[in-house]
């Protein structure tokens, strides 16, 4: 007896019935990959422990040492204590990009520095509230949360949005938070603007083709060596992740249309491309105590599906006048300050 595949009022043969299985198993195939690969826009996969491609070995991971500094430049830094977010500000606003509108970013951000920050922060609000930071700074500084997935809890979301948006399981609380601002290793910084925003990495990274991500994970103890992907890290050694923003600023906004053309970042070697003043560079590291082998999934859009190179984090500069004067001038003098206090370089 033939065993055919009917089509319409015809019956195909086995030759055919053949060729519709390994079609059949090209396609599963071809999905199973989509699934693995970073980017893909495919099925979510189950956290970076069973998605490989999507997690590295940081010994794996080659070192890259910043430019050198030449001839009169800015070498000096400000550093300052604004905490690790002890108090849970958390929720899943995002002023810069979605003011007014509660619960726009859809995952869930860790906040440092200004108590108040939420959708419906003004500069006025902001520069009125407490802070987070020793030295008085009232800036804010944000980041989507890391979790342990699993479970359906919001793990943290005052705002209750996180597990409708596919982001559940444990919020892991940041073991440390460090921010510094650094000079530009071409030349002298100026002043950033009060209320300047600044962008970095690209929360859409995984569907619009990644030109903006600029997601650095990390582990303590392995300088330079700053991956897209979520690294696995020996024991004894935290994971982090390392948040650099834009460092030239076109001398007139505090914000753009795209919430990046007013700040861009140096071009190689460090330089500001034509028509932009290097300001203070701001960097900040966020490590986690993470053990060996636990999966983690970084909070996303539904659609990113918490790929690891979604990571970005958020800036409002709520310094003073004066506070970023003082920065202004540590750094341009070569010295190394923190909140106030000056550690001496040897510089005459």
């Amino acid at each position: 007896m033939e065993i055919g595949i009917m089509s319409g009022n015809r019956t195909r043969g086995p030759a055919f019935a053949a060729l519709s299985v390994l079609a059949v198993l090209a396609a599963l195939a071809a999905l199973c990959l989509g699934v693995l690969r970073p980017g893909s826009t495919g099925p979510a996969h189950a956290g970076p422990a069973s998605a490989p491609g999507w997690s590295v070995d940081i010994r794996e991971v080659a070192p890259v040492a910043d430019p050198p500094p030449a001839p009169g430049a800015s070498t000096g830094s400000w550093t300052e204590d604004c905490g690790r977010n002890e108090g849970h500000h958390r929720n899943a606003d995002n002023v810069v990009i979605s003011p007014g509108i509660s619960m726009g970013a859809h995952h869930t951000h860790d906040y440092v520095g200004n108590l108040s920050t939420d959708a419906f922060s003004t500069d006025d609000s902001l520069a009125a509230a407490g802070t987070t930071c020793t030295g008085g700074d009232r800036s804010t500084f944000f980041w989507p949360v890391l979790r342990v997935p699993g479970g359906e809890g919001g793990g943290g979301d005052a705002h209750g949005a996180a597990a409708a948006d596919g982001n559940t399981g444990t919020v892991l609380d940041p073991a440390s938070v460090s921010i510094g601002f650094s000079g530009n290793p071409t030349g002298q910084v100026v002043p950033m603007p009060r209320f300047l925003r600044l962008v970095t990495g690209d929360a859409q990274a995984a569907t619009d083709g990644g030109a903006h991500a600029r997601a650095e994970w990390g582990c303590e103890g392995f300088p330079g060596r700053l991956s897209l992907r979520y690294t696995r890290c020996p024991v004894g050694h935290r994971l982090t992740t390392t948040l650099d923003f834009p460092s030239c600023w076109d001398g007139l906004r505090t914000d753009s249309a795209d919430h990046r053309s007013h700040a861009v970042f140096p071009v190689a070697g460090g330089s500001c491309p034509p028509g932009t003043f290097p300001v203070p560079h701001l960097r900040v590291v966020v490590a986690y105590a993470v053990p060996p082998g636990t999966p983690v999934a970084l909070d996303s859009f539904p659609e990113q599906r918490h790929d690891p190179s979604t990571g970005h984090a958020l800036f409002i500069d709520v310094m003073s006048d004066s506070r970023m004067a003082e920065v202004v001038a540590c750094i341009n003098d070569g010295r190394h300050c923190r909140a106030g206090r000056t550690v001496p370089t040897g510089r005459p």
